[in-house]
């Protein structure tokens, strides 16, 4: 089975690597052909986009967090169009340290052997940018580099001097995009802003991604693209008698999930039923509680109003329901939230408070669980990411953590995962690829079923 497609790359962060590949895949659209959008490294944000101009939900692909099997499995049990596009994370040979080339987009790209434009910012460089050209080329003694998209170029006399530097390299330019401060989406403290908060966000990433495509070859990227191996076909999962039903909160508050926890859950027999924190005043149905990240604090006056909500899931909480709640979700479920002068109450559900700081937490994550819970059994290791600038103060000296650990910052003193009744808490954001989490939680939402 050959996936035809390319990695969008970057020599650093913020050079626009979201826009053009939104730009390419609207491209790729126009010509007749469907795409399928998939994002490197733990991003819940970027994603969105890509799903918004595709059409179909982009999926992660992190080695940390699903292993390189899980790299390949969910590459080609979720690629079902045309035409792949990868978007890379951070700089290209940015991973898991600074000395480590782990879970970088070069280490996926070789994984799935796929060919690699490399975005090159040329806003403030002529001839030297084939200097850092070449010095990506050769970094490594397999780049996979196939074409260089030039963005941020000032004049024509500009993008004639990069060109001439560039020739001697011999990778064709298959891009040249002006500086256009038009062309510039929003963010925030980690990152871009989610699409789910602003509708008028979903019509400029269009005109973003019609206008940047007028300045790509996309025949010369779908010729790139279709170099490519043959994968092994990996059988289609049947679907399985529902067994239990667990609700997901989803809405301008909560939005960070990974399309494949969801697919995971829905595999281990679970229906999912979407309720929102913010408008809903009741819970749905169900037998447990999925509650991920994403800006409580920014909207925060909104959930605190909707206080029949928050009685609502901490007397579930009480009753025993499984609740499995992260970052934002974690935000939730303490007293209140501290955002700048403000102070939002929350489900109050654990005996701690929530402050905004002004540092980001930003890591990988692995863990020795130490108690069991709701994902896993003690003695086991997990690995996840974490990415927050909140702080949980004033934890109660009766707290219960689930984690300890070797890798992150957690909630305190390197531990993680608040435990209450049947709750389980925490920073750590999980992808459900890796064996038995999906699993352990679905049975544990079945059991609370049948009692």
């Amino acid at each position: 089975m050959k996936i035809p497609g390319i990695v969008l790359a970057g020599t650093t962060s913020g050079v626009g690597k979201t826009s053009i590949s939104c730009a390419i895949i609207h491209g790729i659209k126009k010509k007749g052909y469907s795409v399928q959008s998939f994002k490197v490294g733990p991003d819940f944000i970027d994603p969105s986009y890509l799903s918004s101009v595709s059409g179909r939900p982009a999926r992660n692909l992190d080695p940390w967090l699903m292993g390189s099997s899980g790299v390949v499995k969910s590459f080609v049990k979720n690629f079902d169009s045309d035409f792949s596009v990868i978007e890379g994370v951070m700089g290209y040979y940015d991973g898991f340290s600074g000395d480590s080339n782990y879970s970088s987009t070069h280490h996926v790209a070789s994984i799935l052997k796929t060919p690699v434009i490399l975005v090159l910012d040329a806003s403030k460089t002529a001839r030297s940018i084939a200097a850092t050209a070449l010095g990506f080329t050769k970094f490594h003694k397999n780049s996979r580099i196939s074409g260089f998209i030039l963005n941020k170029i000032g004049s024509k006399k500009h993008e004639d001097l990069c060109r001439q530097a560039l020739s001697s390299l011999n990778i064709p330019i298959v891009g040249v995009i002006p500086r256009n401060p038009e062309l510039v989406m929003e963010s925030r403290h980690l990152g871009l802003i989610p699409i789910s908060e602003q509708k008028e966000l979903q019509s400029k990433i269009s005109k973003i991604a019609k206008t940047m495509s007028g300045f790509i070859n996309i025949e010369k990227i779908i010729q790139i693209g279709n170099k490519v191996p043959s994968f092994g076909l990996i059988p289609k999962e049947k679907n399985p008698k529902q067994k239990t039903t667990i609700a997901v909160a989803l809405d301008e508050s909560f939005n960070f999930y990974y399309q494949d926890n969801l697919d995971a859950l829905k595999k281990e027999g679970a229906k999912i039923e979407f309720f929102s924190p913010v408008s809903d005043s009741k819970m749905p149905e169900c037998d447990g509680i999925y509650i991920g990240g994403g800006f409580p604090e920014v909207i925060g006056s909104a959930l605190e109003k909707n206080s029949r909500m928050q009685k609502n899931i901490k007397t579930l909480a009480e009753s025993g329901m499984p609740i499995y709640a992260e970052c934002g979700g974690l935000m939730y479920l303490t007293k209140s939230i501290d955002y700048g002068s403000k102070k939002f109450k929350m489900v109050g559900l654990f005996d701690a408070t929530t402050k905004m700081q002004k540092k980001l937490k930003l890591n990988y994550t692995k863990a020795r669980i130490t108690k069991d819970c709701l994902i896993a059994k003690a003695s086991n290791t997990i690995q996840g990411h974490e990415f927050h600038f909140s702080e949980i103060e004033s934890v109660s000296q009766d707290s219960k953590f689930a984690y300890d650990l070797s890798i992150g910052v957690g909630i305190k003193n390197q531990k993680d995962g608040l435990m209450q009744y049947n709750t389980l808490a925490s920073y750590m954001h999980m992808h459900f690829a890796r064996p038995g989490i999906a699993r352990n939680f679905v049975q544990n939402c079945i059991k609370h079923h049948k009692r």
